[in-house]
């Protein structure tokens, strides 16, 4: 493996601006094919073979004038009115005019027809109806249909919300002071506006030809809203660290005196190995998401699995063509003229670097550091007991948001659950088995403790298929309206066995309840497949059975950690405001294996990043102590730098409005800071130091068994240590 990167990276150093040119061209083409094709539309979220989603699909066969994205408007009059009052109807029709002007309205039903009226008259519902399904809508018409609750008279409060203003998340100038601070900490670490510039530079190529092309694909595939999100951050991560690292080693490599070409080489040859081994393991434990069975999960999964895999590609071939031409500006002054002064010296070493000195601190106090650790990420992850799991509503959007005002004046005036209606489909063979099991079934409803009503049905034209919608007491993201679900359906089974008919439940809560279902089936499928594969990959690439097991038990102290803090946030409410949430609530279903699947990747980028350089030095002749200390000394500043960069990424989405992409934001973010700081610059040098030499055991039959990989480049050394003889 090393000496093939060593080669291409010497190619690419050669060859630079045809290297550099096709890349360009690359992205120029795939530009102009996603100007000509168009933005690409996002699917919403489907789980095949779920109750709910047979539901759905029930639905939009047997009553396809209402397959389209339905809203409500909620109309409050002023304290001492009512919407049924005679001085009331002009302001209800005027609401009602407007909503039908709305572009692609196909109806629009005052209350007065609907008989969606308050027990006391102040609050009415405004039914509208689009013909598209809410992914469909243009920005448009979701601003038009929003904007119809602005210029309400005096005393009055009229507010739309519902599935038109499932929007989705717009990355924007938010995002960008991420990517403001990462710049910032390039110029710091380096010490050069060159290598920082180069290094952003090949990382927004990377993420620009990876992003590009994943619109692209989405003309052709189901994407969903949350997709180019989480592609867009991970791919300005991974871009910058992985550019950073193999920039890094290059810039050692001409401080200890070897020529430009060589010097890049070696360094996609050494660093470049460590970057494939981590990218490996990113794209691993996102792909790992298609054992999940859930398409959008899926679709999610293997996306950013390509824009990690294209930020790969860039970092050993488009840079070290750019490194051609940047170079000995690369370089800092001071290091420029240490070069002169002292040619061949570890500057690393020279300028009393303080990772030496944090590698022997940990070392020296391995007891203390390994409890301290342990204890503090321990008290962290404990909120985890407590974790909550549900698809997002209204009812945590942005307190000035149109959605959130009307899912607060609906609670207001109908009760919490209104806004989290469950629906029932009765089919059947005939209409008299039809008629039998809906009265059945909303006799069976009506007689659960968490049912408030049972609103009358709508039947097909061929009498076959009933829907009857049921009003819970509790909002739809409580623990006690998933009870209802899972209650509703026990019930329900017992008459569809009687009757014959098929009865299904669906909704936003009942969609919940069989995504945390499938979710929590899945998971240990997917633990095994995604740690598993890393495992292997890790023992591949250290030739050790105990560093791939610290590297997984550090991981585990990761993500706990990870979980009880944005529970803590984001559930709990504690210190919300400082992310800017208005309103705590549970985790999105999917956040769970999602963010399971990113942070292993990601940590085990920083474990290949330490320990790669831990086992280059031991395999070079250092003691285990040595190899230890060299290893934290030399990749504690590009590890501090790289964690600081990814943080500052996806904090950068922590200031986005979309509570889904605010909770990973900050999610990763904080896994991030934990196992960058405490776990990898902490807590394994504490347990490489406890192992010794033993950190390297390998059986001798798996030692034959495996390939050779030479991350260490030995091989590398070995054909280039006469010739750097030979030139001095």
């Amino acid at each position: 493996m090393a000496t093939l990167l060593y080669r291409i990276g010497c190619f690419a150093f050669g060859r630079r601006g045809v290297v550099a040119s096709a890349w360009f061209v690359l992205l120029a083409v795939l530009a102009g094919v996603l100007l000509t094709l168009g933005s690409a539309p996002t699917s919403s979220v489907t789980i095949p073979g779920t109750e709910s989603q047979r539901a759905l699909e029930a639905l939009a066969r047997e009553f396809p004038q209402a397959s389209g994205a339905s809203g409500t408007v909620v109309v409050r009059a002023p304290e001492g009115q009512t919407v049924v009052a005679p001085a009331s109807k002009a302001v209800l029709d005027d609401v009602v005019a407007r909503a039908a002007k709305v572009p692609g309205v196909v109806a629009a039903l005052g209350p007065l027809e609907t008989k969606a009226i308050s027990q006391d008259g102040r609050f009415g519902l405004v039914t509208v109806q689009f013909d598209k399904t809410a992914d469909e809508l243009t920005p448009e018409q979701r601003s038009a249909y929003e904007a119809l609750g602005d210029g309400a008279p005096a005393g009055w409060a009229v507010a739309a919300g519902g599935e038109p203003l499932l929007a989705t998340p717009e990355i924007g100038s938010t995002e960008g002071i991420g990517v403001l601070v990462a710049l910032v900490v390039l110029v710091i670490t380096f010490g050069s506006l060159v290598a920082a510039g180069m290094t952003m530079v090949n990382a927004l190529i990377g993420v620009g030809v990876g992003m590009i092309g994943l619109l692209i694909v989405g003309h052709a595939v189901e994407l969903s809203s949350v997709t180019p999100v989480l592609a867009l951050m991970l791919g300005l991560a991974v871009g910058i660290d992985y550019s950073l690292f193999i920039t890094s080693r290059y810039r050692h490599n001409l401080a200890l005196g070897l020529d430009r070409q060589e010097a890049a080489g070696r360094a996609v040859g050494t660093a470049g190995t460590a970057v494939v081994f981590a990218g490996l393991t990113v794209i691993i434990a996102l792909a790992g998401l298609s054992v999940v069975g859930i398409p959008f999960l899926t679709a999610m999964g293997l996306a950013a699995a390509g824009t990690v895999l294209v930020a790969v590609l860039v970092a050993v071939t488009l840079l070290p063509a750019l490194l051609g031409f940047a170079g000995d500006r690369v370089l800092s002054r001071r290091q420029r003229r240490a070069d002169r002064d002292e040619p061949g010296t570890d500057l690393d070493e020279a300028s009393g670097n303080r990772g030496f000195a944090w590698g022997r601190f940990t070392v020296r106090h391995r007891i203390p550091v390994l409890l301290a650790g342990i204890v503090v990420l321990g008290a962290v992850a404990a909120p985890v007991a407590d974790m909550r799991l549900a698809l997002p509503d209204d009812g945590t959007a942005p307190v000035t948001s149109s959605k959130r005002v009307a899912y607060d004046l609906i609670s207001e005036g109908f009760g919490e659950g209104f806004n989290g209606r469950l629906v029932m489909v009765v089919h059947g063979d005939s209409q008299p088995q039809v008629q039998q099991a809906t009265a059945g079934a909303a006799k069976a409803a009506t007689g659960l403790g968490d049912v408030l009503a049972v609103a009358p049905g709508q039947t097909s034209a061929d009498g076959r298929t009933t829907i009857l919608a049921i009003i819970p007491k509790s909002g739809p993201t409580a623990e006690a309206t998933f009870d209802l679900v899972r209650d509703l359906r026990s019930a329900l089974a017992v008459t569809a066995g009687a009757t014959g008919a098929e009865i299904s439940v669906t909704g936003v809560t009942a969609v919940g309840v069989d995504v945390s279902d499938k979710l929590a089936a899945a998971l240990p499928v997917y633990l095994l497949v995604v740690v598993g594969l890393g495992f292997v990959l890790l023992m591949l690439m250290f030739r050790s059975l105990l560093v791939p097991l610290k590297a997984t038990l550090g991981f585990l102290l990761t993500v706990g950690a990870a979980f009880g803090a944005t529970v803590a946030i984001f559930q709990w409410g504690w210190l919300s405001s400082l992310v800017g949430l208005d309103t705590a609530g549970p985790l999105v279903s999917f956040l769970p294996i999602l963010l399971i699947g990113i942070l292993f990747g990601l940590a085990m980028d920083y474990e290949v990043f330490l320990v790669s350089r831990m086992r280059e030095d031991f395999v070079h002749g250092d003691t285990a102590r040595e190899a230890v200390v060299a290893g934290v000394g030399h990749g504690a500043r590009v590890v501090v730098a790289a964690a600081l960069i990814m943080m500052s990424v996806f904090a950068g989405f922590v200031l986005v409005d979309d509570p889904i992409i605010k909770s990973m934001g900050f999610a990763l973010a904080f896994g991030v800071a934990v196992d960058a700081f405490v776990v990898r610059l902490s807590l394994v040098p504490a347990v490489m130091s406890f192992l010794g030499d033993k950190a390297w055991w390998l059986p001798r039959w798996l030692d034959r068994a495996l390939p050779n990989v030479d991350i260490e480049g030995e091989n590398l050394r070995a054909t280039s240590e006469p010739a750097e003889m030979a030139a001095r």
